[in-house]
């Protein structure tokens, strides 16, 4: 990909264009997580319903990563970014007009195709702009403005969900999309070669992936529901690991694959997407539990919230460029294992929040979470990235987002399942106070074993940085010269 600057300086306009694109999908997730109990009253749906407006789009979203990196690498990384604002903003007026959340959860889907095409490329493109000495800095200012994203829609939804409704919220994305479009169209450079007419696109194993992973977010979210021993949860959890089966003899054999299982050789990398998996299992449960707390729980106006939530968020913008910065002087290693600690740390607090906690403890611990998470965010993301040889680095950021969407999704499953299992689907009789705070605390408390368990994995992988490969290079190939 040819960068409109010298890589040897900092692709900022790039970085802008890509960074307003994961600044608009952050914002959309964070406004729909924020309301999600308003939109719950509103349809007067269930709770193991209503989650499926955000399983759902996660589900789409992370299923089709990797199909639309390869794509990507394949069709050209700027051609199909710029395809995926014409898919996701249609289908947010789509949500914003939806007249039954059978109908949200249908333009979810859609939504959450367009969503994948811009993730997956996003770290392609920005990494083809960006000298790799300073690719830790770049991914967290990256980070800080999906950070933003984050930050601005717990408080702005919740305002604007108070004075016009909760449907206005998908409408947010129109100007942001529209502003990212016309950037990247300018200011992206194009790829700088033309695929060969010997590549192919891997269909087959494209299919076995979105099959495994929607089998298993399945067997995840009605687990509860069906019974965790019942037939269709073991059926669905079999069918999972069967088509994963299939997908990895697929890779191994395919002469275009979609995933290089090779890159999974370096003990670094492949940790760091399991640290990451973690991590990002504990964001979404985070994100999906508070909101209940808070407003349901609590009884807080979704305006109040969402100014509650935005500590988090801010405490992620203000540390994501920093936390990219000493990544690039010292390593990945020290700095992601401290942020994975000040994670557990903050989960634990959380799930200690009771019924008459003050506020401002509430923010306080929400704010350690948000510094554990972006401490840990950016230097894990820059050793993924820099372990992976040049020839595989559109691979590897299809991975790196489909670890987090993998995650997210996989957090607002278990959650969903342990508030459900706590305080049944209160579609008839409302949602006990008592329950929901018992369900949170275990959530949250879970979450915090599990971000226990990501600091030793973190410790344990060794060193890496943006600056190197641990992988030895492949020559390029037809089916890699990217």
């Amino acid at each position: 990909m040819r960068p409109k600057n010298d890589k040897g300086r900092f692709g900022i306009r790039v970085l802008l264009s890509v960074g307003l694109g994961t600044f608009m999908s952050a914002l959309d997730a964070s406004v729909v997580n924020t309301v999600l109990p308003v939109i719950r009253e509103a349809y007067h749906a269930p709770v193991g319903t209503i989650q499926w407006v955000v399983t759902t789009y996660l589900l789409v979203m992370g299923g089709l990563l990797l199909t639309f990196g390869r794509m990507g690498d394949l069709r050209g990384h700027k051609r199909l970014y710029l395809s995926g604002f014409l898919v996701f903003l249609p289908a947010s007026v789509l949500c914003g007009v939806s007249p039954s959340v059978g109908g949200l959860i249908a333009a979810r889907v859609l939504q959450g195709a367009g969503a994948a095409i811009l993730v997956s490329n996003a770290p392609a493109i920005l990494m083809g702009s960006v000298h790799p000495s300073r690719l830790g800095q770049a991914l967290g200012l990256q980070a800080a403005m999906t950070s933003l994203g984050l930050a601005l829609g717990p408080s702005l939804g919740g305002w604007l969900t108070d004075l016009w409704g909760w449907r206005v919220i998908f409408f947010l994305n129109l100007p942001v999309g529209a502003v990212a479009f016309l950037l990247g169209l300018r200011h992206i450079g194009e790829d700088r070669r033309t695929p060969s007419r010997e590549e192919s696109f891997d269909g087959i194993g494209a299919s076995l992936f979105l099959g495994a992973f929607f089998a298993l977010q399945v067997g995840l979210s009605r687990g509860d529901v069906w019974g965790w021993g019942s037939a269709a949860t073991v059926g669905a959890f079999a069918g999972s690991g069967a088509l994963g089966y299939l997908f990895v003899r697929r890779e191994a054999a395919a002469g275009s694959p979609m995933l290089d299982l090779s890159l999974f050789k370096s003990r670094l990398f492949s940790f760091a997407v399991v640290s990451a998996l973690v991590n990002y299992v504990c964001m979404a449960s985070v994100l999906f539990l508070v909101p209940f707390y808070l407003i349901q729980g609590r009884g807080l106006s979704a305006a109040k919230a969402g100014i509650v939530m935005t500590a988090q968020f801010l405490a992620m913008s203000a540390t994501a460029p920093v936390s990219g910065m000493i990544a690039d002087r010292v390593g990945s290693r020290a700095p992601a294992t401290v942020g994975m600690a000040l994670l557990a740390g903050g989960l634990f607090l959380l799930s200690a929040m009771g019924g008459g906690s003050p506020l401002y403890l509430v923010a306080i611990s929400l704010t350690v979470t948000g510094l554990g998470m972006a401490i840990f965010v950016t230097p894990n993301n820059s050793a993924m990235l820099g372990a992976a040889p040049t020839g595989r680095k559109g691979i590897a950021s299809g991975i790196l987002a489909t670890s987090r969407l993998l995650g997210m999704a996989t957090g607002v499953s278990i959650a969903g399942a342990i508030l459900v299992a706590v305080v049944g689907d209160g579609a008839t009789h409302g949602i006990s106070p008592d329950r929901l705070f018992r369900a949170v605390h275990l959530g949250l408390f879970a979450a915090g074993v599990m971000a226990s368990a990501g600091t030793f994995l973190t410790a344990a992988r060794g060193e890496g940085s943006a600056r190197g490969s641990r992988l030895p290079e492949k020559p390029a190939s037809a089916e890699e010269n990217v």
